[in-house]
């Protein structure tokens, strides 16, 4: 294994302007755009985007990149992603990608694999303004086996895992959306309210509150207590790695603890972002831009507020009660006001209890998706260092790999 540079691997180049809107069509070549890469790399097609048919093309002059070659952000903050995609099909490139095109011997998915591991991100000099020049790229070495053969058998293993990820990340998505499913056979589309339950105002059904402002003179003090901020909340879970503290003392403990079973909910950015709370036994608190929402038990449950939360988030159910001042937030008093519609309590635990069952599988294919994500570093990192025996891998041709 030596380390041998991107312009010895490949031809480097980079896109072209992207046409004026009305030059694209309904037929004709895929147009890959910066912002195309992560739906791309998660299976959506190529022709599923803009498209430029052969007249237009040969008008601007513009260059076609061929199946096979490697696609990355090289300027802006797509260039921070990582995301690396090898063109299934001829393509025209926006000028903001990176394009690889691999040289004889220089198998491709080999040299896609090496840049997931050893990310040209690491070039950007600047991340405020992050750019990676085509000369630092050519210039950029990776490691690459001597024999050609070798670069199939790593690629090859690598991808069997990749596919492992890729379907197990698919199959928890679609857990997802049987959730959504069941809760609108069950309950209709609360915006609506298609099945006519009971309209109720959000402070009539639950006690809300909002956090704590954070400011300088609250991050140092004898009374330091880990807090939810908006990042911290992600819908239906939240990111607890990252938690901050904040001073609050005897009498803001009181105001600001939660307590198993409260709702927080985002008072701006992705307006209605919620999760559950269900760590009762760790202690913490929430700041200002989240909403704490404490239901009452006779009236509803979390469980089934939070996907009402997400569908009007999804259909625009809260353009009635977001002020707008400069950025759209849901205000404190506009919470309140909030209509929500209420089906039996009953109907909502038997919700609670089929999410509660799908959760216990997504919790088994979440560990499961950990281990494969585990094993891939794992034998990546073997593999570029040439501790990998690779005798038993099955040579396969370049076209033959499923990413």
């Amino acid at each position: 294994m030596k380390k041998i540079s991107l312009k010895e691997l490949a031809t480097i180049t980079a896109g072209q302007s992207a046409p004026k809107p009305e030059l694209f069509s309904n037929e004709g070549l895929p147009f890959v755009r910066a912002g195309c890469l992560e739906e791309l790399i998660a299976g959506k097609k190529e022709s599923d985007f803009e498209l430029i048919s052969n007249d237009v093309a040969k008008e601007l002059r513009m260059n076609l990149y061929p199946e096979g070659s490697i696609l990355f952000a090289k300027s802006g903050m797509s260039a921070t992603k990582n995301r690396f995609y090898q063109l299934k099909t001829p393509a025209y490139v926006v000028s903001h990608l990176a394009v690889l095109i691999p040289k004889d011997h220089f198998f491709s998915d080999y040299l896609r694999h090496v840049l997931i591991k050893y990310p040209p991100s690491s070039l950007i000099k600047d991340l405020a303004y992050p750019a990676i020049s085509l000369g630092d790229i050519e210039n950029f070495k990776v490691p690459v086996p001597e024999d050609f053969d070798d670069q199939i058998r790593i690629a090859t293993l690598l991808s069997k895992v990749e596919n492992l990820i890729s379907r197990r990340r698919e199959q928890l998505k679609q857990l997802d959306e049987l959730l959504k499913s069941v809760f609108l056979d069950m309950f209709g589309d609360p915006v609506r309210n298609e099945k006519g339950w009971e309209i109720k105002r959000m402070d009539e059904i639950s006690d809300s509150r909002l956090g704590k402002m954070r400011d300088k003179k609250f991050i140092t003090g004898n009374h330091l207590r880990k807090y939810i901020g908006n990042s911290n909340v992600q819908w239906f879970r939240f990111k607890l790695d990252d938690l901050e503290e904040m001073d609050f003392d005897e009498r803001e403990r009181a105001l600001f603890a939660l307590k198993d079973g409260d709702l927080l909910i985002c008072e701006g950015g992705d307006i209605g972002r919620c999760a559950i709370w269900r760590n009762n036994l760790t202690e913490c608190y929430f700041q200002k831009a989240i909403h704490r929402l404490r239901l009452k038990k006779s009236q509803a449950i979390p469980e089934y507020v939070q996907y009402v939360m997400m569908f009007f988030s999804l259909y625009n159910g809260f353009k009635n009660v977001t002020c707008k001042a400069t950025i759209s937030h849901l205000t404190g008093e506009k919470l309140k006001e909030t209509l929500i519609p209420l089906p039996p309590l009953e109907l909502q635990n038997q919700f609670a209890n089929i999410e509660e069952k799908i959760k216990r599988i997504k919790s088994h294919y979440q560990k499961s998706l950990t281990v494969q994500e585990n094993l891939y570093e794992v034998l990546s990192q073997k593999a570029f260092k040439g501790e990998l025996d690779l005798s038993r891998v099955q040579l396969v041709e370049e076209g033959d790999l499923v990413i």
